[in-house]
């Protein structure tokens, strides 16, 4: 049963997991918080990360209860994100991974979402809508790839909800999703904006000045096509945005209207965090794949469909 700790800071938040034989021994995390109004930037996020990262590394293992000795491998977030606080946390992984004389694996961020989501919900083969600050995508799985379906042509969802906060002065704190959600929840009149599905993508970038209807109606649309192409009774949310309640509400219509299975997390593990990354370093392990120093760099435009699913059938 080898144990993996897992590196994550591909954007604002920077988080170190601990896995053992898909048991969570520790997921501790910091978030960087911005000022309403402002959003984060790569230099001050990767500062942030810099400045705690030794701190949540001690958090991780005091919370597991082991020591460095009982660690086998060391994973770390390659891509997608934000170059300075990839950079950041992959210099760390490296030096902890040389201290330690452990292996090292580069993951991909989206997989690390993938990966904890099935773990924690024990979906088996899902249609997988994955939504973050920086990336949407529909995905399933195919002859060891997970292939993208459809995704956004301009910008991600969880970016176009931070925006939008931005706009109108919404907190960050802990979150402008989160905060959007709750005031969503007040509303009682639905305004009509554009709604853009272009074949099995979509587009956010003329919607600004919207209500969640409109922008998750289009994400349950072309999940429920991915299903249909793919003969799939299961889909799977993950993602920052994929706690929105919402979301996961209109999804569970569609879902029981097909006599399909919907599966989703909490914040604790569908927001960044390092037992996600620890879990896909985990499966990736176990099936032989280990990262040499000198190809452990960061990829920013680290795409989910090129990574080789090894531990999959």
């Amino acid at each position: 049963m080898p144990v993996v700790i897992g590196f994550e800071g591909s954007a604002n938040k920077i988080g170190i997991g601990i896995i053992r034989d898909g048991e969570v021994l520790s997921n501790p995390r910091r978030t960087y918080i911005t000022p309403p109004g402002q959003g984060f930037m790569p230099s001050d996020t990767a500062r942030h990360h810099r400045a705690v990262i030794l701190t949540v590394l001690k958090e991780a293992l005091e919370q597991a209860g082991l020591k460095p000795a009982d660690i086998d491998c060391v994973a770390y977030t390659k891509g997608p994100g934000m170059g300075a606080p990839l950079v950041t946390v992959a210099l760390v992984a490296r030096t902890v991974a040389q201290l330690w004389g452990t292996p090292l694996l580069g993951v991909n961020h989206c997989i690390g979402h993938i990966e904890m989501g099935r773990l924690i919900t024990r979906a088996d083969n899902p249609t997988v809508l994955y939504v973050s600050g920086g990336n949407t995508q529909v995905i399933a799985y195919s002859q060891r790839r997970y292939r993208i379906f459809g995704e956004t042509i301009d910008i991600a969802v969880g970016n176009c909800l931070d925006r939008f906060a931005r706009v109108i002065k919404i907190s960050n704190d802990p979150s402008p999703g989160y905060n959007i959600e709750q005031m969503a929840k007040k509303g009682s009149q639905f305004v009509e904006l554009p709604y853009t599905v272009k074949g099995m993508d979509v587009s956010f970038s003329g919607i600004l000045s919207y209500i969640e209807e409109t922008v998750f109606s289009m994400l349950v649309e072309i999940t429920e096509r991915a299903m249909a192409h793919c003969g799939s009774q299961e889909v799977l949310i993950v993602g920052g945005v994929g706690c929105n309640l919402r979301l996961q509400e209109m999804m569970g219509v569609m879902c029981k209207e097909r006599g399909a299975k919907l599966f989703a997390t909490d914040e604790r593990f569908c927001i960044d965090n390092g037992a996600m990354i620890a879990q896909a370093g985990w499966e990736m392990f176990r099936s032989g794949q280990i990262t040499e120093l000198e190809d452990s760099w960061i990829t920013q435009r680290y795409r989910t469909d090129a990574v080789e699913v090894t531990w999959r059938d």
